[in-house]
């Protein structure tokens, strides 16, 4: 704190030379303004760590200053200390209505100024240490909320927001009479994948797999590792016409795709869709359209793989 900068707002030149000369020999940097527009200019130019603002200016009050700096995002945490000739009891209360954190009548004693300045400056660097504190338990919270939904592996979403999300967007298409698809994909003969190229090969194609199917998909469509091998991907507003061109987009981009661990060899996923409204199986819950999607998925796979079969 020993060389905190201070902005001292007195229209005395005589007193404003004589506390600055003070203040410099005690340690800290002092910055001379007088008036209270030039107070301000000076807040908003040079960072200030305290300020010493005179209650009575030839611009304007020293309370509408105080209160100016308080209600503004970037300078409402620098202390303010009011200095004014004035003790009445009702100019201290207007000062620290107007947000001053402290008080101090004049003619003030040189120690007794600095130890207020040091208490003040005391107390913001404590409430700065808990603001950033605050900060960076708010920033680790957020990262446990997105680890808590995200696949380590492959970085999509996990199981866990897929039924949340689902059972919004199934609601809204109820209500609303609007479509939405659910498709589930599963990797061909993955198995066979692990055996031949070990595991560390096999979570390469799931990650690269992933990165493939989220492309293929848009913005406004959730896409999750479902378990193992499988993903699912959820389309609002999306017909079944629309689903199976997006279907057909993973397919191919998948199915084309040089894998980074086994670039002689070939991926491809099979898929089950589902839209409702369905012109003939009644689906009353989310659960059922994940049902009728997997239903297709496993029609997909006993039709020979690498292909879209829809409920």
């Amino acid at each position: 704190m020993g060389r905190s900068r201070i902005l001292l707002v007195e229209d005395s030149r005589a007193q404003a030379e004589t506390a600055k000369d003070f203040l410099e020999k005690t340690g800290y940097e002092v910055i001379l303004a007088d008036s209270g527009k030039a107070a301000i200019k000076a807040v908003k130019t040079v960072p200030v760590d305290i300020v010493l603002l005179d209650l009575v200016l030839p611009d304007m009050s020293g309370n509408d200053v105080c209160r100016w700096l308080k209600m503004n995002e970037n300078t409402k945490g620098i202390p303010i200390i009011m200095l004014t000739v004035r003790a009445e009891v009702t100019d201290k209360v207007a000062g620290l209505e107007a947000g001053a954190d402290d008080y101090l009548p004049k003619p003030y004693n040189n120690v007794e100024l600095n130890a207020r300045i040091y208490a003040s400056l005391r107390i913001k660097a404590l409430q700065d240490e808990l603001r950033t504190k605050n900060r960076q338990l708010q920033d680790l919270l957020k990262q446990v909320e997105i680890m808590a939904v995200t696949d380590q592996l492959t970085e999509i979403y996990n199981r866990r927001p897929v039924e949340t999300i689902l059972q919004k967007e199934f609601k809204t298409a109820a209500r609303y009479k609007t479509p939405v698809s659910c498709m589930i994909i599963d990797i061909d003969h993955f198995k066979a994948v692990n055996d031949a190229f070990g595991h560390h090969t096999g979570d390469a194609v799931l990650k690269e797999t992933a990165r493939l199917i989220k492309e293929s998909a848009r913005e406004a469509d959730t896409v999750a590792r479902w378990g193992g091998e499988e993903f699912i991907v959820i389309l609002p507003q999306t017909k079944k016409e629309e689903a199976l061109q997006a279907a057909s987009r993973m397919i191919k981009a998948i199915s084309e795709h040089s894998f980074t661990d086994m670039p002689n060899e070939r991926i491809t996923v099979s898929i089950g869709l589902t839209s409702m409204p369905h012109p003939s199986l009644k689906i009353d819950s989310e659960e059922q359209l994940i049902q009728a999607a997997d239903c297709a998925l496993y029609e997909a796979k006993r039709k020979g793989r690498n292909r879209i079969e829809s409920a």
